[in-house]
């Protein structure tokens, strides 16, 4: 009998042992979420974008009185793990948040390629994960149940660059199939689904694309694309490769004066091409998934103006012109969090990942609906242009354009 009592001691050691994801991280009143960040490597500047954005709603939502779950108040807290930008690193440090953390809900790293990473592992232990910056289309095929993006898919981050080609060809009484069009994208799963979608556009018009480059994996070089732009003289440049992507095709279009008529790239902001490259920047194409201007609105921020001036009032040295899109929708994140929460009424997990699935919100950033697959189906993208005072001009229309751009080297 003391055998068998003692196996069972063992055993349930074990169970407590080895199933530490059988208790959410809610300690007293304060429910902390987990996230692996970006902090260092390449993806580094987006990563603190990132975080920013999460802890400046969560400080928003614990000043209006946290978050009610069965009568009591409770606090928001991110526990953070650096990834060092790697997917394998993020994938171990999810795993860590869950086994050893023991919490049960996640907030998304930075970028495609280390959501890919990460979302197999809050998968496996049934842990719902509410992500800002994984953006490729490819994350919403894989049968996730616990993967949940507030952003649009990136297939149509540069497509609207191609219709707006379309347009000022025929405006100017050519076919859009003479359009000419270079392309140089990073090989992750974010700037490839991009590129997928400039593609299908490029065939709905017949354009013909005259350069299709790989961006060398440390994204510090561009020179060889450009080298080959100068000389082939296209129509449209198309750029995709994060922030430090985006800062390397500035510095050098200035070094080497390219002129093409219409360039766009991805993550203009969060490499703040505007100011450190002003000269080169005017006229620049840049997708964005959220725009200042935007009228919608919350009860936590007010409307999408309210919450960029007051994001730069609490970040004035960082942010003193433009803030980046990625930090408005980490903090929509953050929101969805809450509501759901609250409309759980639980910290059970199945309950809550059942709550955010059912959400419909509107929310400073946008309107947030998941489909069945966890991508936002209620928000559009924007197109923004950089202008010769270095300010972002939204185009509605392609009479909003400047066309050619006008750089001054």
């Amino acid at each position: 009998m003391r055998i068998f009592k003692l196996s069972i001691a063992l055993l349930s050691g074990l169970f407590l042992t080895f199933s530490p994801i059988a208790f959410a991280k809610v300690t007293g009143n304060t429910i902390t979420l987990g996230s692996a960040i970006s902090l260092t490597g390449k993806y580094s500047t987006n990563g603190l974008h990132t975080q920013r954005g999460y802890d400046f709603a969560v400080e928003r939502v614990n000043s209006m009185g946290g978050v009610t779950v069965g009568g009591k108040k409770y606090k928001l807290a991110v526990k953070y793990y650096d990834d060092e930008s790697t997917p394998a690193r993020a994938a171990q440090l999810v795993e860590r948040l869950i086994l050893q953390d023991k919490i049960e809900f996640m907030l998304g790293p930075y970028g495609s390629g280390l959501t890919k990473a990460v979302a197999p592992v809050s998968e496996k232990f049934g842990v719902p994960m509410i992500e800002s910056e994984g953006a490729s289309r490819s994350l919403f095929t894989q049968g996730y149940k616990y993967l949940f993006a507030v952003l649009s898919t990136s297939e149509q981050y540069l497509a609207p660059a191609i219709e707006l080609a379309a347009a000022k060809a025929k405006a100017a009484g050519k076919s859009p199939s003479s359009v000419r069009v270079a392309m140089a994208f990073e090989s992750d799963p974010f700037s490839l689904d991009v590129r997928e979608g400039v593609v299908d556009a490029i065939k709905k018009y017949g354009m013909k694309i005259v350069i299709d480059d790989k961006l060398p994996a440390d994204l510090a070089d561009m020179s060889t694309t450009l080298t080959k732009t100068k000389a082939i003289k296209p129509d449209v440049l198309l750029i995709s490769g994060h922030s430090k992507g985006a800062a390397t095709a500035a510095r050098q279009i200035t070094e080497m004066k390219i002129q093409v008529p219409m360039i766009a790239m991805t993550h203009c902001e969060a490499a703040k091409v505007q100011e450190k490259f002003p000269n080169a920047a005017n006229g620049f194409l840049c997708p964005t998934q959220w725009v200042e201007t935007s009228p919608k609105k919350d009860k936590y921020f007010g409307s999408a103006a309210d919450w960029n001036s007051s994001f730069k009032a609490a970040y004035s040295a960082d942010y003193p012109t433009t803030v980046p899109y990625q930090t408005a929708q980490a903090s929509a994140a953050v929101l969805v969090w809450k509501e759901s929460f609250e409309a759980a009424n639980s910290f059970d997990k199945v309950k809550v990942r059942d709550a955010i699935a059912s959400t419909e919100m509107e929310t400073f950033y946008g309107n947030i609906k998941f489909s069945e697959n966890g991508n936002n189906i209620a928000k559009p993208m924007f197109m923004r242009q950089i202008d010769a005072s270095a300010k972002y001009k939204a185009i509605i229309t392609p009479d909003d354009l400047t066309h050619p751009r006008k750089a001054s080297y």
